[in-house]
């Protein structure tokens, strides 16, 4: 069993990647391999709606970024994405790259359980908490909890490191996720099968 967890943070060693580091650690104490991906201070094109990937099952862009983790799902049993607060949000370069990995990847994702992390100086984890849940609960992925919301403070690198709380939670998902993991392969158990077409409906009135 694997999980891939995505640092959203242009800082490669800054406080996301400590706080991922510390959901990472309880996993592998749990007998879970794990990755920690960088996406990096690189800019990131967004989705521009083409639907080319529904053609051909990637994105018409190839930046390193997506090419990276559109090849390191197919290993992930589960997915942990971790971001920095920008203005009560995620970091805008992670959403972009995350549009155009669900909109291609949705296959890749579809049944794994999931979890995001937001870290930040003061306020805003709970809005960018909602908003990187929002990826999962439309592709049919478990989320998984800890015992709050997976929020971790500080603002220079290394201070989410004093924030005894938050680290707690990172742990205690980390444990979360494991558990999940396991029971889902022991257990035996065949995914659901989507047994309907896909109903798409807006509220046009010819």
């Amino acid at each position: 069993m694997k999980v891939l967890l995505i640092n959203g943070s242009p800082r490669e060693k800054g406080n996301t990647f400590l706080a991922l580091s510390e959901a990472a650690r309880a996993l592998e104490l749990e007998g879970v391999e794990t990755e920690i991906i960088s996406i990096g201070p690189r800019a990131v094109r967004g989705c521009i709606a083409c639907g080319k990937c529904k053609e051909t099952g990637r994105c018409i862009f190839q930046d390193e970024p997506y090419e990276t983790l559109r090849q390191k799902l197919n290993g992930a049993d589960a997915l942990i994405v971790g971001s920095p607060v920008y203005y009560a949000g995620p970091n805008g370069t992670l959403c972009a790259l995350l549009d155009r990995l669900f909109f291609s990847c949705g296959g890749k994702l579809a049944y794994k359980p999931a979890a995001s992390v937001a870290v930040c100086r003061r306020g805003g984890a709970s809005a960018a908490f909602d908003r990187l849940n929002k990826y999962f609960t439309i592709n049919n992925m478990p989320v998984v909890s800890s015992q709050y919301w997976n929020s971790v403070h500080g603002r220079e690198a290394g201070e989410a490191a004093q924030d005894a709380e938050g680290l707690q939670t990172m742990r205690m998902l980390g444990k979360n996720m494991a558990w999940l993991l396991k029971k889902i392969h022991q257990g035996g158990v065949q995914y659901p099968k989507q047994e309907e077409t896909h109903i798409f409906t807006n509220f046009i009135r010819k």
